[in-house]
């Protein structure tokens, strides 16, 4: 009857009320004295062991517990019986059960401390593997040295009987011989080993690289691989779970050994042992990545300048991570992507930014050329459509890169963004617009303006980035980038030479190039020009005599590409014009590479260039001899004289010497002769009057020439 009035009385509470009055329940009010009551004597109890004042906190909390779950049997007989049936530990409730399993929780140290012995060390090492720290146990038992029979020994047993402990001895020691190539102290104070000696880690290398594979093959399917073969997966053999491992630690240090060789026939080696375990890669895709990442950052690093000798083995490398990339669309797609976006980002810096050191993180050879990779590699793999939606952000990339500094200077690296963009294209099969690029620099520049200065030398635009102001002066500049407009404009056209629109997709460059033709005047480039348009408007006529003929419509797109593949396999005009301009270009830059190289072996004599001016100044010491000679021999040559020719050649050489100002003894001398015609010279003895004389001296230029003639004698 007490709890149905107190219920009635806190229904009849209102909120505030019941706010004010408290939430202990009669449950909780009952107990409270007894905990309230043994309060003090634990306070005054006596810290011993056991009984401090953890302990006896802890056992109220005990006692508390206890006299809930006796007054649970009153208050709910039916689950007091459930907790009797199925869980009665439950109700055997003690305090000293609960204290011993509170103390548990916590560690105590024990009062003596025990040191293991070596032998125990290397067996709890041998069966941790890895994952123990190899930091920890350097310490206490030392990195033990590697010598040369130790290395002589674990390859005559690795031979004989490799077995799984002996594996993870000699890996521990390639590991420890990897760590001293790059500085990584703490590595090799970490593990077991320790190689100190050169001739000593020559020995390990040359072991593992040579013997280890085949000795490892024995163990896991005992026999040795074939040459050529690929045999079962490694994680198939029943051992594997026992060297996973230890093969992931060979296979991260044959990675890392392969990043800092420099000699080349020990490069080569350590390539081809991993090209042979590759197998064992594929097993570890994380060591796939690493090994992929290593071989772009060699890659961006080792085409970092360029330069003739240097272009035939960055394309090399182009090709070869292309073909690695292309065992695996996956991870070609996750690092294609994660590439391609930086390359954006530096991009997007630099439109950003708009400073010099942005434009040089663009506008560098390392840029252009992972460019040119992405590109082929994106063209390697677009049939399996893996890479298909990268295209359109590797596109967009470059053709921010054209536009981010379009001046005449960086007229090469349009060029080089060009080519990748029509090797994308052509490769890919996608439409992208080169041509407004090309023929923009067909407007910008003015051919007919007469070069500044002269060079020999040509410009090879392959190796160049930009051009420097006394470049874009010269006439060798000019007469490289109109070559290689026609040769881009070529390449590209002859790559949509299948379309079906092949007419309607040349027409802004057949207009363009034709209003190159009407304004052009040199006779080379107009030559060139009007070669590339024959060839574009016989390809046009030949597309459109053939599709005059279909019967489908433009909306029908299967049609459509059945008829532009067939029309590939048979060949148009401009394909078969390419193919035979690609092999004289090829042989031509051959010869021209060949040539260098053998110039560069002989050495010429340098030839000095006598200055024009230099030349002039003796010309007209040479002619002023002559005039003097003539003039103090006069009256030995009285009877040429009389003629009139030789006299009237002086006199109108002295008049023009006198409006020029060239040579004050030369116009002297003229004076001299026209006071003796005044006074009566031999001239005038000879009976010629003033008219005659004067029209003799404005007599035609030819006499000149016969004076000139005259010097021989």
């Amino acid at each position: 009857m007490a709890a149905r009035s107190r219920k009635r009385r806190l229904a009849e509470l209102t909120v505030d009320e019941f706010l004010a009055s408290g939430f202990d329940s009669e449950s909780e009010s009952e107990p409270e004295g007894a905990p309230a009551a043994e309060a003090p004597t634990a306070a005054r109890s006596p810290r011993g062991p056991g009984g401090g004042p953890s302990a006896s906190r802890r056992k109220g909390r005990a006692s508390e517990h206890k006299d809930q779950l006796s007054r649970l049997k009153d208050k709910d007989p039916e689950f007091y019986k459930f907790l009797q049936e199925n869980d009665q530990s439950l109700l055997n409730f003690s305090a000293s059960d609960s204290s011993e399993d509170e103390e548990e929780q916590f560690h105590s140290l024990p009062n003596m401390l025990e040191e293991a012995s070596e032998e125990e060390e290397e067996e709890d090492g041998m069966e941790a593997g890895d994952r123990v720290p190899r930091g920890l146990q350097g310490k206490k038992s030392g990195s033990a040295p590697v010598t040369l029979a130790m290395v002589e020994q674990w390859k005559q047993a690795a031979k004989q009987h490799l077995t799984p402990k002996l594996f993870h001895e000699i890996v521990q020691a390639f590991r420890a011989a990897v760590a001293t190539t790059q500085g990584d102290q703490e590595g090799a104070e970490a593990s077991r080993f320790q190689v100190m000696d050169s001739a000593v880690f020559n020995a390990m290398v040359t072991f593992c690289i040579r013997d280890l594979l085949s000795c490892l093959q024995k163990l896991l399917f005992g026999k040795a691989p074939k040459d050529g073969t690929r045999g079962a997966p490694p994680s198939s053999s029943p051992l594997w779970g026992k060297l996973r491992l230890d093969i992931k630690t060979y296979l991260s240090s044959v990675t890392q050994l392969a990043g800092c060789l420099t000699e080349a026939t020990v490069a080569a080696a350590v390539l081809q042992h991993i090209s042979s375990v590759v197998p064992y890669y594929l097993t570890f895709p994380q060591q796939c990545r690493v090994l992929l990442k290593r071989m772009y950052i060699t890659y961006v690093k080792n085409c970092k300048f360029t330069s003739p000798s240097a272009l035939p083995t960055i394309t090399f490398m182009q090709r070869t991570l292309t073909e690695v990339l292309a065992l695996d669309s996956g991870a070609a797609y996750q690092h294609a992507f994660l590439y391609i976006r930086q390359l954006a980002v530096h991009l997007r810096n630099a439109m950003a930014m708009r400073k010099k050191e942005t434009y040089q993180s663009v506008y560098n050879w390392q840029f252009m050329h992972c460019l040119h990779l992405w590109c082929r590699v994106l063209g390697t793999l677009c049939p399996s459509g893996a890479l298909e939606p990268l295209i359109y952000p590797l596109a967009q990339v470059i053709i921010g890169c054209i536009k981010l500094v379009p001046t005449a200077r960086f007229y090469p690296l349009r060029l080089h963004c060009l080519r990748a963009l029509t090797l994308l294209s052509e490769s890919t099969g996608t439409f992208i617009p080169v041509l407004p690029f090309l023929l923009e620099v067909f407007q910008q520049v003015n051919f007919n303006k007469k070069p500044g200065r002269m060079s020999a030398k040509p410009i090879n635009f392959a190796v160049i980035l930009k051009l420097s102001n006394v470049n874009l002066q010269e006439k060798v500049y000019r007469d490289g980038l109109l070559e290689q407009l026609c040769d881009l404009t070529l390449e590209y056209l002859q790559g949509q030479a299948h379309s079906i629109a092949f007419p309607e997709l040349v027409l802004p460059a057949v207009l363009q190039l034709k209003s190159f033709l009407r304004e052009c005047k040199v006779a080379n480039y107009c030559r060139q020009v009007r070669q590339l348009l024959e060839k574009v408007q016989e390809n046009v006529e030949y597309v459109r005599c053939r599709r005059q003929a279909v019967s489908f419509g433009v909306s029908d797109q299967p049609a459509v590409d059945a008829w532009e593949k067939q029309t590939r396999a048979e060949g148009t005009p401009l394909t078969k014009y390419y193919s035979h301009w690609r092999k004289l270009r090829d042989r031509e830059i051959q010869l021209e590479i060949s040539g260098k190289e053998r110039l560069e072996d002989l050495n010429f004599p340098e030839i000095k260039r006598q200055r024009t001016e230099k030349r002039k100044e003796e010309d007209r010491k040479e002619f002023k001899d002559l005039f003097d000679l003539d003039s103090d021999d006069e009256e030995d040559v009285s009877g040429l004289s009389g003629t009139g020719a030789p006299g009237s050649l002086r006199v109108r050489h002295g008049a023009e010497e006198e409006e020029d100002d060239e040579d004050g003894g030369s116009s002297s001398g003229s004076e001299e002769e026209v006071s003796d015609l005044d006074d009566g010279g031999a001239d005038a003895e000879a009976g010629l009057g003033p008219g005659e004389l004067q029209r003799l001296a404005q007599g035609p230029e030819d006499e000149l020439e016969d004076l000139q003639l005259s010097e021989e004698d």
